[in-house]
């Protein structure tokens, strides 16, 4: 198969005619071999416009979704990212090519290692690996100008958004009611602001699931 003809199309199907106009995030997706990223029975569809299961529970986003998140998380060359749920490493070698570093947080140690190893065979030496829960974001190595949750989450924990640098950005799918929303968290100060952009239907992550309450 033409996995380069495939990315092509990809860009000019679904990402162009998605409203991506920033053409760093138009050039990341154009370059990176999204086929790698999953499973090799998946290979053959890896570019169609669908979320793709990679593991239990976990998928590899929708490309026009994680475009349109990367180009309101507005990435500058010099800006610190972390990537959570990062699964097989799709997002964050994105990511690698728009920001300076990137910090990519999985909690699956088989789709850890699956993505630090193309981590490693693609060159990419500015993802760095971190293994641990992903609601918890990763403290260590905070604060971050941009945090990305490749999922969608029920809830946004405030010990993930506690970790935004001033005027850092947070993207997420927040799911209210069945109906995901993007939305896009800005810290400014002590201040926050939330903003919904667009509507999209992903699956949520398993460790953002909000737990059922108590029913009589």
């Amino acid at each position: 198969m033409d996995f380069s003809a495939a990315r092509r199309h990809m860009v000019e199907s679904q990402i162009r005619t998605s409203r991506v106009v920033d053409e760093a995030v138009i050039a990341a997706m154009a370059d990176v071999p999204r086929e790698r990223f999953v499973p090799g029975r998946l290979q053959p569809v890896a570019y169609i416009d669908e979320d793709l299961k990679i593991s239990d529970g976990r998928y590899l986003m929708e490309p026009a979704v994680l475009a349109r998140l990367l180009q309101e998380a507005n990435v500058e060359p010099s800006d610190v990212v972390l990537d959570i749920g990062s699964g097989s490493g799709y997002g964050a070698a994105i990511l690698a090519r728009l920001a300076g570093t990137v910090f990519a947080l999985e909690s699956d140690p088989l789709l850890s290692a699956r993505a630090s190893q193309l981590f490693t065979e693609l060159g990419l030496d500015n993802v760095v690996p971190v293994d641990g829960p992903l609601a918890e974001g990763c403290p260590k190595h905070a604060p971050y100008n941009v945090i990305l949750i490749e999922g969608a989450v029920e809830t946004i924990p405030d010990v993930v958004v506690d970790q935004l640098e001033d005027g850092g950005r947070l993207v997420a799918v927040v799911q209210e009611r069945g109906v995901g929303r993007a939305t896009v968290v800005r810290r400014v100060g002590d201040h926050l602001s939330r903003r919904v952009v667009f509507d999209a239907a992903i699956p949520v992550l398993p460790e953002f699931r909000t737990p059922a309450g108590f029913v009589f």
